[in-house]
């Protein structure tokens, strides 16, 4: 005691020891976390059980567990243990090894739309990524570079592979906020906690493990994750830790080195979890409205936009109440006006292209500069095809239009959009209105509400000429030359005869007037009155498509 008491005044006392970044491992119980097993999903305590048996560590890890901390039932179970993919996959009949940056195992649970996915990682070791191998491109550009690295970062310091296994302790420390770096064992309801995640779960705060600055150049789409996790949390009270927000805005530029279809997965994300205008709040009050993605710009500064927003809603809507959302019908709605646009221009120009042509041509051009090739030939652009290509046809309420649109896929998302543009103005109420009694009805009262439409267009069809006002002369008619009378009795009566009940003009003399030629008919076997309802404001042109 007398010679540590002695060193230290003379200045040599020995150093402190430098803190692990690994942390300090907790074992918390449940009397101290109290999280209700109930709400844990069967298929995660299968998987953990299965791998446990094996003789593997196993636990339920990451987000799954800062929801259960705060009461909440988990949408996602992952899993994280210290097998292999390899090993992984060898326990479950139906298990696929995916990813490059990250290898990961899917176990997958039922088919079709009812399946369900846990995902399994394996733990990961913690690498100085001064000492990972490193090359000169991106993801893109150096992927036969990439070919055999376990590790390898880029010029920025940005983890382009991660495939070295490690302990349960390295394997949180590369986690990204303390509340996401926690293990729970559903056997022994132990929750495994390194870097104070139940603390701060407890203060409502959100705080990246490790140095903000050096973690999002590691990853730069953690600067997307903190702000969904943001967005998520804050009407549970969560708030970003000060150190952890301050260097979002200034990074946001490392974003042009990711790959756009993980921003776009990314995006989809922040849109499609139940706090869309949440997120777009948290993006406006951090600084970051513009500069992440081209296409969430778009979304930011169209949100105040009434289809935009009451898509927005609809969205965060149909997630609270547990159903299904698709990323097609929120695009559709955002992309609406520069299809609408580039539709009403191309019929209008000089080129007069015939209303569907327009419209293709149109949507084809809102693909080529809004999204790119990240999707474009997948299926959700085929939905967002459909969704626009039908809306002229809910204008077209007559023959067998109906019939066949509402039998399409897609009429219910059409109709869900064309829906949303009737309660935000755009068209009348009364289409929409229409389209839903009709889409429930059976079929007789399919025919009578057709019917009724056809009834009231013939009604609306026979206008009256409007009078002559008092004393108004009828406008001369100049006389035809021979050059000028048709050729071809097609074009109507015989050349010769002239309209004999024609009015003179006062002080002119009489002269001939000059035909009205009929119109020929548009087509045999064509019923009198199919046509489609006149446009409503704003609406295209009607055209069966």
């Amino acid at each position: 005691m007398i010679k540590k008491f002695i060193d230290k005044l003379r200045g040599l006392a020995s150093p402190r020891k430098p803190v692990s970044p690994f942390g300090k491992r907790q074992e918390v119980p449940v009397s101290e976390h109290g999280i209700d097993p109930k709400l844990v999903d069967e298929r995660a305590n299968t998987v953990v059980r299965t791998l446990k048996q094996a003789g593997f560590e196993a636990y339920i890890v990451g987000g799954a567990v800062r929801d259960l901390l705060v009461g909440l039932r988990p949408k996602d179970f992952d899993v994280a243990t210290n097998a292999t993919p390899e090993q992984v996959k060898g326990l479950f009949r139906r298990a696929f090894i995916i990813g490059r940056r990250f290898r990961i195992v899917h176990v997958v649970f039922g088919r079709g739309r009812e399946h369900e996915v846990i995902e399994v990682s394996t733990f990961r070791a913690y690498l100085d990524n001064a000492a990972a191998e490193q090359v000169a491109g991106n993801e893109r550009t150096s992927r036969s570079e990439l070919a055999g690295m376990q590790h390898a970062v880029d010029a920025s310091g940005r983890v382009l592979r991660d495939n070295v296994w490690g302990p349960q302790e390295e394997d949180a420390v590369r986690r990204d906020f303390t509340i996401n770096a926690m293990y729970y064992d559903p056997e022994t309801q132990i929750v495994v906690d390194y870097h104070q995640g139940i603390r701060d779960s407890r203060e409502r705060t959100l705080r990246m493990i490790g140095d903000p600055a050096t973690r999002y150049r590691e990853d730069p789409v953690r600067i997307i994750r903190a702000i969904r996790f943001s967005a998520k949390l804050h009407a549970l009270g969560f708030t970003l830790e000060p150190r952890t927000a301050a260097p979002l805005a200034t990074m946001k530029q490392l974003l042009a080195d990711v790959p756009q279809s993980r921003l776009f997965d990314e995006m989809l994300k922040l849109l499609q979890t139940g706090h869309a205008l949440a997120s777009i709040e948290r993006l406006q009050a951090l600084g970051l409205a513009s500069g992440i993605y081209p296409l969430l710009d778009v979304v930011v500064q169209r949100s105040a936009q009434p289809l935009v927003r009451a898509a927005l809603q609809d969205t965060d809507r149909r997630v609270g109440e547990g159903k299904s959302v698709a990323p097609s019908f929120l695009l559709a709605c955002v992309l609406w006006p520069d299809v609408r646009d580039g539709w009403a221009r191309l019929q209008a120009g000089e080129q007069r292209l015939a209303p569907f042509p327009a419209l293709q041509q149109a949507v084809d051009e809102v693909f080529q500069s809004r999204i790119g090739d990240v999707s474009g030939g997948g299926k959700l652009a085929s939905d967002m095809r459909d969704i626009w290509l039908m809306q002229p046809r809910f204008e077209k309420r007559t023959g067998t239009t109906p019939f066949t649109l509402v039998e399409q896929p897609r009429f219910r998302a059409a109709f869900d959009f064309m829906r949303l543009r009737a309660e935000t103005g755009e068209i009348e109420e009364v289409l929409s209105d229409w389209w839903q009694e009709f889409s429930v009805a059976n079929d007789n009262l399919r025919r009578d509400m057709v019917d009724g439409v056809r009834a009231e267009q013939s009604q609306r069809g026979r206008v009256q000429r409007a009078p002559r006002p008092e004393g108004q002369a009828p406008r001369a008619r100049a006389p035809r030359t021979s050059e000028q009378e048709p050729q071809d009795d097609r074009a109507g009566a015989p050349a010769g005869e002239a309209d004999s009940n024609a009015p003179e003009a006062e002080g002119v003399s009489s002269a001939p007037r000059k035909r009205r030629r009929r119109r020929r008919s548009g087509g045999a076997g064509r019923e009198e009155g199919d046509r489609g309802a006149p446009p409503a404001e704003g609406s295209g042109p009607t055209r069966d498509v």
